[in-house]
């Protein structure tokens, strides 16, 4: 049977991995915020202004959430 190469946790990867979760749950109820004052102002300008900023932060929080779950699992296995 092979030997695994690594025979331990890399410390620098999971730092990496934890700062990035770490970003990303102020970013999640952020966003969370920012999407909810656009809905309720349908009638409004706030709804064309952070609606969009809304979506792309949004897409930018699930990236660094499942980048930071990839570094951490990378890290530990």
């Amino acid at each position: 049977m092979k030997e695994p190469k690594q025979k331990f946790t890399n410390k620098k990867l999971l730092v990496m991995g934890i700062k990035r979760m770490a970003l990303s749950i102020p970013l999640l109820v952020l966003t969370t915020y920012i999407l909810t004052f656009a809905f309720l102002n349908k009638e409004t300008i706030p709804l064309y202004v952070f609606l969009p900023l809304g979506i792309i932060a949004m897409a930018a929080t699930i990236y660094l959430i499942f980048k930071g779950l990839k570094l951490i699992l990378k890290a530990i296995f």
